[in-house]
């Protein structure tokens, strides 16, 4: 009896997930053969603890990244990153310049109109599906080195 309540309460356990909301997703348009590209948005956080958003998954690349631009002595790299925190209650923007969604070694072309599925994972083991429009995106993310 002792193991079926466990198995009981472990299992609610996994069931209670941080309730994130996404805001304003998008995809940088890219010139048609361009190898790489970004997703932007915002992430709130309704749940009362914290929540990183620790993987993204999309069938448009080879390789979908969590990224954060830095500056180091003067100049602007991307580094990637494990995990995104978004604060209880709080909120989170992924924005050109800062954290985002990197897509490395496009599979298709990535045109302003088109809309591409991404998948977010989150820390407390769920995930979510959003469907980014894709937008031109002004200048920001033109000179920067990239390094891991």
């Amino acid at each position: 009896m002792k193991k079926v309540l466990f198995a009981t309460l472990l299992s609610a356990a996994s069931l209670s997930h941080a309730d994130v909301v996404v805001e304003n997703p998008y995809a940088r348009a890219v010139p048609p053969g361009q190898m790489n590209s970004a997703a932007f948005m915002m992430l709130k956080n309704t749940d009362s603890a914290p929540v990183a958003l620790i993987a993204a998954k999309s069938d448009v690349a080879k390789s979908v990244e969590l990224h954060n631009h830095i500056n180091e002595e003067g100049v602007m790299r991307m580094r990637q990153v494990k995990e995104i925190t978004i604060p209880a209650n709080g909120m989170t923007n992924l924005q050109p310049g800062g954290y985002h969604v990197m897509f490395i070694g496009l599979n298709t072309d990535l045109p302003e109109g088109k809309n591409v599925d991404v998948t977010l994972q989150f820390s407390d083991n769920s995930s979510q599906t959003v469907t980014l429009p894709v937008k031109k995106v002004m200048a920001g993310m033109k000179h920067h080195q990239h390094k891991h």
